[in-house]
């Protein structure tokens, strides 16, 4: 961690009368800014918010629209996947328009967006809402990290808001699940799109008050080709991955990886000839920079994998009701609020590579509790399971974040955060494209549905996802229906067992990447 010095203007020489000019401390924050550090917590609680309540949400949204178990992934994914592809655009737009008008700009349209999202009445629409909430999503992140570099130009001051930051994405999945799972108890699932509203409504009047604007002083003209070459780029390859995961290596998978590395070669040989590139793709070239962009990656992916079979096993599996579901993981997403700030007082004991490291290594007991503690999963053992994962993620969020953005001058922190956001997104959409299709082809493979039991679409359902097999098994003789109920709980026991076996191996080899590239970080 960096130290300050006192601040003076000048320091004299021994034995020489010169005057040697210095460069001064950095400004420490006031009030002002500790207020627009809680006005930026807003977008940040509303978009993780978002997240994990769809999560709780899918076992209702299931029965009442009978989507595919592709569909199902997809309206997990594609808000995430749009975020993805837009966020690097975003962040370089936020440089140069500024990150305080974009942010706006934003918050607005993610609200209007969320109101019609809950007026979704069919599996498509709900899908091309969340489509569009990925597109106003992807101006907000990136102007939120951007404008905290700018705001804290105090290192020790910038690392912790960059916890408090971190820590944000955390209160708002513990506050998803308890204020959805409320919904979900008294209302229909659609209820749970309309929280972002009130937080629309306090978040305008206090960015416009508390909120500095920042831009980039010498931004460059827009470049439409690479804007367009970005989105090419990550929209086949994230697509790819998700449906490899699905249905394995098929033409569209092929095609849609060609398409993507000829779109990401094309990108990169722009950026290294143009004056103003849209990113410098030449800071990759920063080995702590790139371990940092990675472990940031895997950290989300270890937690959206968990969040997607967890929310379903408690209350397909066990039995819960939503609301308790929910504070069966309140304690893990405790943990990882907490686990981000004092990682603050621990980076200077022990460094930042080996925190980041021991971070996964916690991620991958987590998942061993989940999968091995007892024959079968229990309430008891998946909330043990994620707040031990909890405090990995802490630890691993605050940190990535904190190394990328400050790894980069001020005016570009735009790109720079945008960067870190896209790892964070293709975390999420690989946590439910990886895992999560592990997850479902493992069900799919080993649940066996009565032949003649219920409709065909029923029958198909059931064969594709728990929630499925729950709504045939309550419409058919008592008899045959508990013979399925425990076809599927047994088959999808399996699938989290198989699942958390692929997260372990992946967590530890994110532990060994993360030894040997963040080993210069500061």
């Amino acid at each position: 961690m960096s130290t300050t010095t006192p601040d003076r203007s000048h320091r004299t020489h021994a034995g020489s009368g010169s005057r040697t000019p210095v460069a001064p401390t950095p400004a420490r924050a006031g009030w002002r800014q500790w207020g627009a550090l809680a006005v930026l917590m807003l977008p940040v609680l509303m978009v993780s918010m978002d997240n994990t309540v769809l999560s709780f949400a899918l076992p209702d949204i299931s029965s009442s629209l009978r989507p595919s178990g592709t569909a199902l992934l997809w309206v997990v994914d594609i808000y995430a996947l749009m975020l993805a592809g837009l966020l690097v655009a975003m962040g370089s737009l936020g440089d140069r328009i500024g990150r305080r008008r974009l942010l706006l700009v934003g918050a607005v349209g993610f609200g209007a967006v969320s109101f019609y999202a809950a007026q979704a009445t069919d599996i498509n629409g709900l899908i091309a809402a969340r489509a569009l909430l990925g597109v106003f999503g992807a101006t907000l992140m990136p102007s939120t990290l951007s404008l905290l570099r700018n705001i804290f130009t105090d290192r020790q001051q910038r690392r912790l808001a960059i916890a408090v930051w971190a820590a944000g994405f955390s209160a708002g999945a513990a506050l998803g699940p308890v204020i959805g799972g409320w919904l979900l108890e008294h209302f229909t699932w659609h209820s749970v799109f309309l929280i972002n509203l009130p937080v629309v409504a306090l978040l305008v009047p206090l960015a416009l008050w508390l909120v500095p604007e920042s831009r980039d002083p010498n931004p460059g003209p827009v470049d439409p080709i690479s804007i367009v070459l970005s989105m090419t780029t990550m929209l086949p390859i994230v697509y790819a991955i998700k449906t490899f995961a699905e249905h394995g290596f098929t033409g569209v998978v092929g095609w849609a990886l060609l398409v993507g590395a000829l779109s990401v070669v094309a990108f990169v040989r722009r950026q290294l000839v143009r004056e103003h590139p849209l990113v410098d793709v030449r800071m990759f070239r920063n080995r702590v920079f790139s371990g940092a962009l990675v472990a940031n990656l895997l950290s989300l992916m270890g937690l959206t994998g968990f969040l997607f079979f967890g929310a379903q096993f408690l209350q397909l599996v066990v039995g819960l009701d939503p609301m308790d579901a929910a504070l069966v993981l309140v304690p893990g997403l405790i943990a990882t609020i907490a686990a981000g700030l004092l990682v603050v007082k621990l980076v200077p004991l022990f460094g930042v590579r080996a925190v980041v490291s021991v971070s996964f290594g916690l991620s991958a007991v987590g998942y061993a509790i989940a999968a091995f503690a007892g024959s079968v999963p229990s309430a008891a053992s998946i909330a043990v399971a994620f707040l031990v994962l909890g405090i990995g993620i802490g630890f691993a969020e605050t940190l990535t974040n904190d190394v990328v953005v400050s790894s980069v001058p001020a005016e570009k922190s735009g790109a720079a955060s945008a960067l870190s956001e896209t790892a964070y997104e293709i975390g999420a959409v690989l946590g439910t494209a990886v895992l999560g299709g592990i997850l479902t082809a493992t069900y799919r493979a080993e649940v066996v549905v009565p032949p003649l039991a219920g409709t065909e679409a029923q029958r198909e359902a059931a064969g594709q996802t728990l929630g499925g097999a729950m709504e045939l098994a309550a419409s058919i003789p008592p008899q045959v229906g508990h013979w399925l109920v425990e076809s599927a709980h047994l088959a999808f026991d399996h699938a989290v067992q198989t699942t958390s076996a692929v997260a372990i191996l992946i967590a530890l080899g994110a532990a060994t990447v993360s030894w040997f590239t963040l080993r210069d970080a500061r």
